[in-house]
């Protein structure tokens, strides 16, 4: 073996050599590479392991040198670490040493400016939010004074009074206005400004929380690290029991093995545990929630068929302007519906591809297959609720209106393990039902209808009818309905949408229910954003869970172990105060793909929706001509392609209603009648709702498997 060869002398920031390092007292002094760099210490068996295994570190900032004689000396760290290191000659040990004592210093002065940085930007932080504060309070009193000016100028005009005096109110009314236009202009910009400040404020202070968080963490775990990695290597190999010899009572009174050896240094050839180790350093493996709830009964197949890589991209939305304005002004208090839209305000998906996208967070349903009490399982189903709206936060594009007769299928049964079928099942009033089915014993149905109003400076979407879904094994049957989504800042400002109002979730079989609030976006509110909050009763009104969270981010349940009545609210009402255990995150949103802000802020499954594939439908979204242009960003030929389709749609109907007249008995019981016959859909009495709705009569799938469409009409 070739001699040691000995460390250069300490230069920068990093320092590299040979030392033996005490292991234990059957191996002795062991000879170790040492690596200081960034003032810490750490040590491996090889060069060659610094790629990739690590047996220890020590931060020096904490740390304690002592030299115990010419060629040996200790570094410590008051704690569970402790290294007995030798040097080769006096003279290389105290190059370490002279090292260490530099790296210590530089540690410790690093260690204090970063402090200081964090004070300084505390108190940076403090000072935007002061004036962040003061900016609000200007902001409150010009919409209190202009308020206030309006008021006095409409008492004016309604004074009698000679004309120079009727011209000078004229003017100043007119003044007046072009004020309040300004100001609503600038109250817009300091909304936008305050909320922008508020968000950085709060991200600026966690990141530094954080960051202060982590590297505690880090100079606390990084020794238990290379420690683990030996237990593991050890547990996977199997371990010997020591030789009696080792146990001799005379060795433990001379100081013990951990006295001087580390758990985490072990020669390849060592098959036995230190006398003193502690069991309880072996690394725990933790189970997640899926791996507890899996069903041992249904083993998966070991040659699985490689899963379809689907699209991560669409061509980016072009820069198209168009007033929108010049076209809505004439259309205020319409129905959405009936207002001729161009695609340049649509998104490149239909509003049955928009319906499927309520499937984006399936794995809930999955997860509530598996519960065994119903009002847990009633949390997850309200946390499907909510996060079908999460998608919609930046979606201000208007998908385009489905002709009747369209469709859309969304096969995920061999990725996701469900698959779903939408069609357009009337016209006037537009109306789409949906039906999906689980491998993982869940069902859900809804049948949707839009009613929207344009009101000016935003307009509102009630959706009307019922979904349902219902589980296999439990026999569970859930139902509710969906809010209020708005629109607004559609004449003036950046569009942005809210959605609002309160969800009955109910379980008819055993009459739990879960009731959701949506709060509405107010600037005067203190509120989270987007907040949405819920308790889970049972039939007898008892609270058994709390869920809270925003719908566009992540909800959480807390199971209440005692309730009270507590002071009257805002509204005169008496709240009801619940003592919960810690919450739990049951639902968190998936992040947008890179450069989604190009491509309409489409989640990773919608990107995938309009996404040509063989075998569907002929009526199907997919296929529609005016959607797929203006996808490709041919947005002039979309427009003229939508027309022609509208027109066709409308002759069809025409076309409908004569031979509907012709086969009524008399002409004032055929006017006005329409006979369309949905495909795959059917129309029943629902005993759950009481009302009306489409359900999937079969046929779909099975037509899909023998390639055989000729019931389809031709829609495009």
């Amino acid at each position: 073996m070739s001699e040691p060869k000995p460390p250069s002398p300490p230069s920068g920031d990093t320092y590299k050599g040979w030392l033996f390092k005490w292991t234990n007292y059957i191996k002795g002094y062991q000879r170790r590479w040492f690596v200081l760099s960034n003032g810490l210490l750490s040590y491996y068996r090889t060069q060659a392991e610094m790629g990739h295994t690590c047996r220890g570190t020590i931060n020096l900032a904490t740390a304690n040198i002592a030299v115990e004689d010419s060629c040996n000396f200790v570094i410590s760290n008051g704690g569970a670490q402790t290294y007995h290191l030798k040097a080769s000659s006096e003279v290389e040990r105290q190059r370490w040493i002279t090292a260490l004592e530099l790296a210590k210093a530089k540690a410790i002065h690093m260690q204090a400016e970063s402090g200081c940085r964090n004070s300084e930007i505390q108190s940076t932080l403090r000072t935007l939010n002061s004036k962040v504060e003061d900016l609000s309070t200007c902001n409150d009193l010009i919409v209190k004074h202009g308020s206030a000016l309006q008021r006095s100028l409409s008492e004016l005009e309604g004074i009698r009074v000679g004309g120079d005096m009727g011209e000078k109110i004229r003017q100043v009314t007119e003044r007046a206005t072009l004020f309040r236009i300004t100001s609503n202009a600038m109250i817009n910009a300091c909304r936008d400004f305050l909320s922008l400040a508020q968000t950085h404020s709060k991200r600026w202070q966690k990141a530094l929380q954080t960051e202060r968080e982590q590297r505690i963490r880090l100079e606390e775990t990084l020794e238990q690290l290379a420690k683990q990695h030996n237990h593991l290597e050890r547990a996977f190999r199997g371990a010997t029991v020591l030789p009696p010899s080792f146990s001799n009572p005379t060795l433990g009174n001379k100081g013990g093995v951990s006295g001087k050896g580390d758990a985490s240094d072990e020669d390849d050839d060592n098959e036995f545990f230190d006398a003193m180790e502690d069991p309880a350093e072996f690394i725990t493996v933790p189970f997640d929630e899926l791996s507890l709830t899996s069903n041992p009964e249904s083993p998966q197949p070991l040659d699985i068929e490689p899963v379809r890589q689907r699209r991560t991209r669409i061509p980016d939305k072009p820069n198209y302007y168009l007033n929108l304005w010049s076209i809505m002004k004439n259309c205020i208090g319409k129905e959405l519906s009936k207002i001729p839209m161009p695609v340049n305000f649509n998104e490149p998906l239909s509003m049955l591809q928009r319906l499927s996208e309520d499937l984006e967070y399936y794995e809930l349903l999955d997860k509530a297959a598996k519960c065994q009490s119903s009002l847990e399982q009633m949390c997850y189903v309200a946390a499907f609720t909510v996060s079908s709206y999460s998608t919609t936060v930046n979606r201000t594009g208007k998908p385009f209106n489905p002709l009747l007769g369209e469709t859309f299928e969304l096969d995920r049964l061999r990725e996701c393990g469900y698959r779903s079928l939408c069609e357009q099942v009337s016209h006037h009033p537009p109306a789409a039902a949906h039906h999906a089915t689980s491998e993982k014993g869940w069902s859900l149905r809804q049948e949707i209808t839009l009613a929207s109003k344009f009101r000016g400076k935003y307009f509102s979407i009630m959706p009307l009818g019922s979904i349902q879904c219902m589980f296999d094994k439990s026999k569970n049957h859930y139902s509710w309905k969906k809010v209020t989504t708005t629109v607004h800042n559609i004449i003036v400002g950046k569009l942005w949408i809210d959605q609002s109002g309160e969800i009955d979730v109910v379980n008819h079989r055993t009459g739990d229910r879960c009731h959701l609030k949506f709060v509405p976006y107010s600037y005067f509110s203190r509120d989270v954003p987007r907040k949405v909050t819920g308790v889970v009763t049972d039939k007898d009104g008892k609270a058994h869970y709390v869920l809270s969270g925003t719908w566009d981010e992540k909800m959480e349940f807390s199971r209440v172990m005692q309730s009270s009545k507590g002071e009257n609210g805002t509204e005169g009402k008496q709240r009801t105060v619940y003592q919960t255990l810690k919450a739990k995150e049951i639902w968190r949103n998936n992040p947008l793909p890179e450069g989604a802000e190009n491509m309409y802020y489409f989640s990773s499954l919608a990107l995938t929706l309009n996404e040509p594939e063989e075998g569907v439908a002929p009526t199907d979204s997919r296929r529609r001509p005016d959607q797929r242009l203006m996808e490709e960003g041919r947005w002039d030929e979309a427009n003229t392609e939508k027309q022609r389709l509208e027109e066709k749609q409308r002759t069809v109907r025409r076309e409908r209603e004569r031979e509907a007249l012709k086969a009524a008995s008399s002409p004032e019981e055929g006017a006005h009648q329409d006979n369309y016959q949905a495909l795959w859909f059917e129309q029943i009495d629902d005993p759950i709702s009481g009302e009306k709705m489409h359900v999937y009569k079969g046929g779909y799938w099975e037509a899909k498997e023998q390639g055989s469409w000729d019931m389809c009409p031709d829609i495009f």
